[in-house]
């Protein structure tokens, strides 16, 4: 049987093009990382179970509804990260800088995905990377999601300071 042999220019341009298929992959990838890891974040939501999807809402409304609970709060705002994420560590000095400038206003919480008392919450939100920042109104409703590190000034701009 004979192999089959390919020429030097032949073996050149199979490796160009492999080239320029992984540079698009990564391009894409990048493009739309908002519309993946929306659908992942969907995706995770649909897969909590029922205990999930019954017992969570109940927390989240005992919790971060403040017309209820009677807390002056106005907003809540959950960072979803580890200790070890980089991004989330660049998000410490975001959450002191709004908990140092709006106190009584903004209720900020910090939960690490990597304990498993906190792997509830992380479902019921759909959280499908980290560093991953929610923001709750004072009725405990999602209003605003973002995945990666988010600044001061835009989460200001976010929170409609």
């Amino acid at each position: 049987m004979k192999r089959l042999r390919l020429t030097s220019k032949t073996k050149q341009a199979l490796s160009a093009a492999f080239m320029v298929l992984s540079v698009l992959f990564f391009v894409l990838l990048f493009v739309f990382k908002d519309t993946l890891n929306n659908y992942a974040s969907k995706a995770i939501k649909t897969q909590a179970g029922p205990e999930v999807q019954h017992s969570v809402p109940a927390f989240v409304d005992s919790a971060y509804n403040y017309a209820k609970n009677g807390l002056s709060y106005q907003f809540t705002f959950l960072e979803f990260g580890a200790k070890g994420c980089s991004a989330c560590k660049r998000m410490e000095q975001v959450m002191a800088e709004i908990k140092a400038r709006f106190p009584d206003r903004v209720n900020v919480i910090f939960i690490n995905i990597m304990l498993p008392e906190n792997q509830r919450l992380m479902k019921y939100f759909g959280i499908a990377a980290i560093s991953s920042q929610v923001l709750l109104d004072k009725e405990g409703k999602e209003f605003f999601r973002h995945t990666g590190y988010y600044s001061t000034n835009e989460l200001l701009i976010a929170f409609r300071f």
